[in-house]
């Protein structure tokens, strides 16, 4: 399973980043290899508009199957992960993203039924 983070930062102990569409980078973990990528989100999060519909197509694009942010994607980045049928849990705005993790783990985290 691969799951994207919204992070300030580019390591599993940064800090999350409680926005979406302006989150500062986007961290994919793969559940399989326990591995990670860091992808810059400054592209979407400079935006003057739109920046959850970019931020959700970013997410498509990498083909994920679970986004943890801290709080929801607005109406319009909402309609595009599901489209894609894309899992959301929010709640992790004031976590690392280890303790994300751990959270969704322990379906700490509430899904947001899109």
């Amino acid at each position: 399973m691969k799951i994207v983070f919204t992070t300030k930062g580019k390591e599993m102990d940064s800090m999350m980043d409680a926005r979406f569409g302006r989150a500062g980078y986007l961290l994919m973990y793969d559940d399989d290899t326990q591995q990670h990528i860091v992808y810059d989100n400054s592209e979407s999060g400079n935006a003057a508009h739109g920046a959850g519909p970019l931020t959700a197509q970013k997410v498509y694009e990498l083909k994920a199957d679970v986004i943890i942010t801290g709080n929801g994607p607005g109406d319009n980045a909402t309609a595009t992960l599901q489209m894609a049928n894309i899992k959301v849990y929010v709640g992790a705005g004031n976590m690392k993203v280890s303790e994300a993790l751990l959270a969704f783990q322990q379906a700490k985290l509430t899904e947001i039924k899109l």
